[in-house]
């Protein structure tokens, strides 16, 4: 009787939760009449304590979905004309530039055609306008940070729903300011964007929750936990690789642990925000919150100083380690902690008895994904002797069937590169350099305008420039390894130590060569999945920076720490022995003499020692009084 009365008590909320969601009742009485269909058969049938059971889960778990997921309202936000794929007819801007209307604005053009992207100009913030956008998120903040995880998580579910529903759209809008490619877009954008949402709301809330920490002897009469409390507003300077993903994936975690956010978006792609961010404003709305909780500034160099010197309670910066370097001296004037990433030259060490075919693969992927435009794309990819003429036979034949044109293209391999006709310029003079320095040139290494060919590298060795500098291009860079110790010490050699990869069926020997690689990551029989396995934490070593984001470590970093103590048993609270207590008596250091050895001997006759002292301490402080 009572699985029939919780059954149908599910079923009227379903009802309830139905009616207001479909805005009439009709659909909600038929899905209670199945349900209540379901459980006369249950009933007839005489299974009714193991099928209810089950039917009262799936239940649960159906009114879940149902009606906290996919059938939520969806976000009604305005799509921008660029978004359609098919779009054309902007006006076309001759030679553009990012400053080509002065100092105070940035130009925005699609990074192929030259065509405006939407008034063709964003404002650079100021000063002031950067310290009002902090003072604006700090004021909204006050109540979110009061909001629950279920209120957080249903922000959350909003942006997901939009993101799988918009896909094309969001990328195309990518596409247009950044100029990658349609399948970067949706595997850099928004794969990684929903997997980071999906993680989140199935363990952001276990993360953030207090934790109770053990105590030693000498504190046996207290309970010790661990709190996460909510910084306030952090700000964040993100890169334009993933326009996108850098942007939602700082609001997922600073929103999660409770702060608000200003974000300075870099020049190269200060369109497309616009859209991105009404997306995270018409979420918070959706939740009853305030939308001014997440703030975007624009602007150059001079914009991202002024977030550093805001009042931000924690600043982010993804970038180059020379601007990394900046934001730190910034930072440093106000004590606001940073968390710096600050790119890499990941190497994939092949060994000899790896799957072949697979690494071919993987090793284009993390090569040319995103023309190469990744912190942690294939940079190096260090081959085996053994295996070497073979990887250069079958690479030569790869990149030189690899296309490039319109990203927008479904059949295009690599796009242009985002800071134009500049970047590949410098990239086609590491080739050129490397070339006269002994390096084989077999595809690519040309520059067209605002592209720049894939290319494939052969004969590198690690006193070349391009072994050495992040090139952030479609560079493949192949080197080779005469075993094991000398792959390992290639890959060592290198300023940068973000991400690595080492591809061998022999588990242990990959094993034992990871072990010895000085990065913050590392794939074995992978590349890049670190970042798909959003509890992991992401960042590196050496001049690839410091402190982490993503994963259990990057949620928690957007938190205060916060150490607390309380009384375990009612009564007994501390009190300070009478040998400490001010004035002194002179047994003071006898007493904490006593006391140490008494906890922390490992001498039993001293343990012993010290009870007996210790009560002839007691003794005489009675006497005393």
């Amino acid at each position: 009787s009572s699985y029939s009365e919780l059954f149908r008590s599910a079923s009227k909320d379903v009802v309830e939760k139905a009616t207001r969601w479909w805005g009439n009742a009709a659909g909600a009485k038929q899905t209670y009449e199945l349900f209540d269909t379901m459980f006369s058969f249950f009933q007839k049938h005489k299974v009714a304590m193991v099928a209810v059971s089950v039917s009262v889960y799936v239940l649960w778990k159906a009114r879940e979905i149902l009606f906290y997921g996919p059938m939520r309202k969806s976000l009604s936000v305005d799509l921008p004309p660029e978004a359609d794929i098919n779009y054309s007819g902007g006006e076309v801007l001759d030679n553009p530039s990012l400053k080509m209307f002065g100092d105070d604005k940035i130009a925005t053009y699609d990074k192929i055609t030259n065509e405006k992207l939407g008034s063709g100009s964003v404002a650079v913030f100021s000063d002031e306008d950067v310290k009002n956008a902090v003072n604006t998120s700090r004021a909204a903040q006050q109540a979110w940070a009061n909001t629950s995880f279920e209120t957080r998580r249903e922000f959350l579910r909003y942006i997901q729903d939009y993101v799988t529903e918009h896909q094309k759209e969001i990328c195309v809008v990518a596409s247009r300011e950044t100029g990658k490619t349609m399948v970067d877009g949706g595997f850099g954008e928004v794969l990684t964007t929903c997997e980071k949402i999906a993680w989140m709301l199935e363990h952001g809330e276990k993360v953030l929750e207090p934790e109770e920490r053990p105590t030693g002897m000498i504190m046996m009469h207290k309970v010790a936990r661990v709190e996460y409390v909510p910084l306030g507003v952090m700000g964040c300077i993100i890169p334009w690789n993933y326009p996108f993903h850098n942007m939602f994936g700082q609001v997922i975690s600073t929103l999660f642990a409770g702060n608000g956010l200003v974000i300075k978006v870099s020049e190269y792609s200060s369109w497309s925000c616009i859209y991105f961010l009404d997306i995270v404003r018409k979420a918070l709305e959706m939740v009853g919150q305030n939308p001014d909780l997440v703030q975007v500034v624009t602007g150059y160099g001079a914009t991202g100083a002024s977030l550093c010197n805001s009042g931000v309670d924690k600043i982010v910066f993804i970038g180059s380690p020379a601007v990394g370097k900046l934001v730190m001296r910034q930072a440093a004037d106000t004590f606001t902690p940073v968390v710096l990433e600050l790119g890499g030259k990941d190497a994939s060490i092949v060994c000899d008895d790896c799957d072949f075919s697979k690494v071919v693969n993987l090793a284009l992927r993390g090569t040319f994904q995103n023309c190469g435009q990744n912190c942690i794309g294939l940079e190096r990819l260090i081959v085996h002797a053994g295996i070497y003429d073979k990887m250069v036979a079958v690479l030569d034949e790869k990149v030189n069937a690899l296309s490039q044109g319109n990203p927008l293209r479904e059949d295009v391999d690599c796009g242009a590169m985002t800071m134009g006709a500049a970047a590949a310029k410098k990239l086609e003079g590491l080739v050129q350099n490397a070339v006269g320095s002994g390096a084989r040139l077999l595809a690519g290494g040309k520059q067209n305008g605002c592209f720049f060919q894939p290319t494939l590298l052969v004969d590198v060795t690690s006193d070349m420039e391009i072994a050495q500098e992040e090139t952030f291009g479609p560079i493949m860079t192949v080197m080779k390894a005469e075993n094991d110790d000398h792959a390992i010490e290639i890959t060592n050699n290198c300023q940068y130590g973000l991400g690595s990869s080492v591809f061998s069926l022999d588990y242990a020997r990959a094993e034992r060569i990871t072990k010895r690689l000085v990065t913050g990551m590392c794939n074995i029989n992978d590349y890049g999945v670190n970042y798909l396995c959003q509890s992991l934490p992401f960042g590196g070593v050496k001049i690839s920076g410091f402190d982490r984001f993503a994963g259990v470590e990057g949620l928690r970093g957007c938190c205060l720490t916060r150490s607390i103590t309380t009384d375990k048993f009612y009564g007994v609270r501390t009190d300070i022995p009478p040998p400490l207590q001010y004035p002194l008596s002179g047994s003071g250091f006898a007493f904490c003499e006593s006391l140490v050895n008494l906890f922390y001997s490992r001498s039993i006759g001293q343990r012993v020692g010290a009870m007996v002292a210790l009560a002839k301490i007691g003794a005489a402080e009675d006497k005393t009084k």
